[in-house]
């Protein structure tokens, strides 16, 4: 037998760390290799982890909500010495109870859960080991979960037995109350785990080593509301999805990007990288995270293959199918803060780019046209850039470039396909 090191593995080309968010075995388990064993978190995805090994667990290094830096050892599992997977599992079976069987089939279906089945179990402290599932070879489905959901019938999670060492949870809460913030009857305290938490900590990192610069321009899209109000019911009805504003400006900032390349950039420390790909990084909100998936190519998509890009990465983020892949190499930040109902924000640069575009609401205002008053649709667009790979003239060069193309935007000369 041999004990071999699972490390925490690199989910994206600029991560560094990642947050153990959920443990999906235990000590003891038999597991098969590319078995999924962890929910890892980073700034960029939520992602399972596979096994590198078939073997037993014998070790959890890490701890749930423990941040690892990337190749730092989050568990030990043994395994056989022989490369043979049949082998290994049955001679590691060795240290398992006489209901291996039993066991091994348990563990086995286990490493089958869904994204969308462990969030909801996770929400409703669901215990899937005593979830009996339909789907094929027994497989636990949403459709299942949601089913002892609606009938009161929930298999509570049993609380784990927790070692008597000091963990670096105990820690940092101990840390937090150091600093005696007061409360008082009816305060929640909401725990900061998961998601959140790699946001936090990629967009502290962005603010202390990026030096932030802001400018905005103002952009008549009168004539885009006038061309996307006569597409969009049509459009829906044949597309299935509907044609977004945000297309137009994530098809506008594309095409920018292609002719001032240095937008397209990233700081390296002793170089500047600029990018020969321009994929766009666009900001999905949930109820309690936010995530970046990436339109790749964009500079190469028609505003309906955009559209239809927006629209599909959105409906994963929001029922958890977005993969690692979909949400790495972003080389520039759209985002659309408009769908709020702002109209002036600056946001935060999605480290490690150089830039971030915030696409603001569109809204009536009187304007001054040829010396007289008139009612027309603007829109704000408000850039936020890293001042060490950027500077003024170049930004706002860019910025008129993108108002000029989305004020062209009209029913006479733009086509979406």
């Amino acid at each position: 037998m041999a004990i071999e090191q699972m490390k925490m593995p690199q989910l994206g080309e600029s991560v560094t760390e990642g947050t153990i968010s959920k443990w999906l075995v235990t000590p003891g388990d038999f597991v098969q290799k590319y078995s999924p064993i962890a929910e890892v978190m980073t700034d960029k995805v939520s992602a399972e982890i596979p096994s590198s090994f078939t073997g037993v667990i014998k070790e959890l290094v890490a701890k749930e909500e423990e941040t690892l830096a990337v190749n730092e050892i989050i568990c030990l599992i043994e395994v056989e010495e022989s490369s043979s997977t049949q082998t290994i599992a049955s001679s590691s079976t060795k240290s398992l109870p006489a209901n291996q069987d039993t066991l091994l089939e348990k563990y086995s279906m286990k490493m089958r859960y869904s994204p969308a089945v462990l969030k909801l179990s996770q929400e409703h402290g669901i215990d899937l080991s005593q979830v009996e599932g339909s789907g094929k070879e027994g497989r636990i489905t949403r459709k299942d979960v949601l089913a002892l959901i609606e009938a009161n019938n929930v298999p509570q999670e049993k609380e784990k037995a927790v070692a008597p060492s000091v963990t670096t949870t105990e820690v940092r809460k101990q840390s937090s109350q150091t600093l005696s913030l007061p409360t008082a009857t009816g305060d929640r305290e909401i725990p900061v785990t998961g998601v959140r938490k790699a946001i936090a900590a990629n967009m502290q990192k962005s603010k202390q080593e990026a030096p932030h610069a802001w400018m905005m321009v103002e952009v008549d899209a009168t004539n885009l509301v006038m061309l996307r109000n006569s597409l969009k019911d049509d459009f829906l009805q044949k597309e299935g999805y509907p044609l977004t504003y945000f297309a137009f400006f994530v098809k506008a900032i594309a095409q920018a990007l292609t002719e001032f390349p240095e937008m397209n950039s990233m700081w390296a420390g002793d170089k500047i990288i600029q990018k020969k790909d321009i994929h766009l990084s666009i900001a999905v909100a949930t109820d309690d995270a936010l995530f970046v998936p990436v339109i790749k190519h964009a500079d190469e998509k028609s505003i309906k293959g955009i559209a239809r890009e927006i629209h599909e990465l959105a409906e994963k983020v929001r029922t958890g199918k977005l993969t690692q892949e979909e949400s790495q190499g972003g080389t520039f930040t759209v985002n659309n803060t408009g769908s709020f109902g702002s109209v002036q924000s600056m946001g935060i640069i999605n480290h490690p780019q150089a830039a971030i575009v915030q696409i603001e609401t569109i809204v009536k205002r009187p304007v001054i046209i040829d010396d007289m008053i008139a009612v027309r649709h603007m829109v704000n667009l408000c850039l936020s850039l890293d001042h060490r790979v950027l500077d003024g003239l170049i930004c706002g060069r860019f910025l008129a470039r993108v108002k000029k193309i989305v004020e062209g935007f009209s029913k006479e000369n733009t086509s979406i396909f």
